[in-house]
């Protein structure tokens, strides 16, 4: 068996607070007719990705599909200039399709390559539920106190058991009423949710160390389930030295690629959860090493997931192999489009996610349903979202 022919898909994502961004799907082909699918969505940068793949094709053309460690070393290793986002995103991409494609050669779902299940779903938390740009399906957002309180409370209706979101905008330098207002969200959707239901909240680096503290401090009481970014990722020291002020677990990783990356974030201690995405941190190969690394430090790993449905889907299969995965983020605004494309929808009930049965994935992408999401055009920076720092 030999790889003949890596083709690329953009698909225009649902709206997400602002113009909406891209999803980019990797299908790698062998000479046998089996095929595999892949993601490497990069959220803004998927021009760049889908140039980075096509010079990668010319190298993997008659390789053998099942040398997926050979093929992932030889792609970061044997380049000029590896790393950063649009190539570990091209490798991610690739590596998701040929393992997808070995286990639908094989016969067995993509789990069983990973040593098997050691559970049958994970628990999965709530995003993208908030925002009145974001179509969920039901034409529902929030942006006063009592939205939040109300749409928060439908998600506990819907089955859901945990949920992320973000009550801390502007400038890093906080004010005493901007911690006010980020307050007075987290308390309505704790009181709206009770105390059974995880309640996390991700700043996205909004806040510099000193704002970051005040803000946990403020928000201490309402048993915050994990603190998402709460400074930039890319000073671990200061992060490390922020973990230690504070009594509320933190999380941080969606925007590290590869092992390497993890290592110092794991040998400081700067966080309890960490989030590699398998669409930029080098796929479902470059994850089950980060996550072996995390688990000798007794750290949990919640893969990011702000992606497309074969970002979902692959990320599920790794956390029923993964015994310190911890939960699994979705966005309930995309399931519609997930919905829309698959050829077999996730199965999500009651606050919990597994995959379709079947090998592979388990599920791929309908082609044909691609022409309903033609690629959308955007303005770097101009249409992007984290404008205030």
């Amino acid at each position: 068996m030999k790889i003949s022919d890596i083709d690329v898909f953009r698909m225009r994502t649902p709206v997400h607070k602002t113009a909406g961004t891209n999803w980019l799907f990797v299908r790698i082909t062998a000479d046998t007719g089996d095929y595999g699918w892949g993601e490497a969505s990069t959220q803004y940068k998927d021009l760049g990705v889908a140039a980075e793949i096509e010079d990668f094709a010319k190298y993997l053309v008659g390789k053998d599909p099942f040398q997926i460690e050979h093929i992932w070393t030889s792609l970061h290793r044997r380049v000029t200039w590896t790393g950063g986002a649009v190539t570990m995103s091209a490798i991610s991409g690739i590596d998701l399709a040929l393992n997808d494609l070995k286990a639908k050669a094989l016969g067995v779902p993509v789990y069983e390559m990973l040593g098997g299940k050691v559970r049958d779903n994970i628990r999965a938390y709530a995003n993208g539920w908030f925002d009145p740009d974001e179509d969920d399906g039901l034409g529902k957002g929030a942006t006063t106190v009592d939205d939040y309180r109300r749409r928060s409370a439908e998600l506990v209706e819907e089955g859901w058991r945990a949920m992320k979101f973000y009550p801390f905008y502007g400038p890093q330098v906080i004010t005493p009423e901007r911690i006010q207002q980020g307050v007075e969200l987290v308390e309505a959707v704790r009181k709206s949710v009770g105390p059974s239901v995880e309640v996390a909240v991700d700043v996205r680096g909004r806040l510099d160390p000193w704002s970051a503290r005040r803000a946990a401090k403020a928000i201490e009481e309402y048993d915050v389930a994990w603190l998402e970014e709460p400074i930039l990722w890319d000073n671990i020291d200061a992060l490390a030295a922020f973990a230690n002020h504070t009594n509320i677990p933190i999380s941080t990783g969606e925007q590290l690629y590869g092992r390497w990356d993890f290592r110092p974030l794991l040998e400081s201690h700067a966080a309890t959860i960490i989030q590699p995405d398998i669409c930029h941190a080098g796929g479902i190969t470059e994850l089950r090493k980060i996550a072996a690394a995390a688990e000798t430090y007794y750290v949990s790993v919640a893969p990011h997931n702000s992606n497309g449905p074969i970002s979902t889907v692959a990320s599920l299969h790794l956390d029923l192999a993964m015994p310190n995965a911890f939960m699994q983020e979705i966005f309930v605004s995309f399931l519609g489009a997930y919905e829309a494309v698959l050829t077999e929808m996730i199965p999500i009930s009651d606050g919990h996610a597994t995959v379709p049965d079947g090998p592979g994935w388990g599920t791929e992408i309908d082609v044909d349903a691609l022409n309903q999401f033609p690629p959308g055009d955007y303005v770097t920076v101009e249409s992007e979202p984290y404008l205030a720092f």
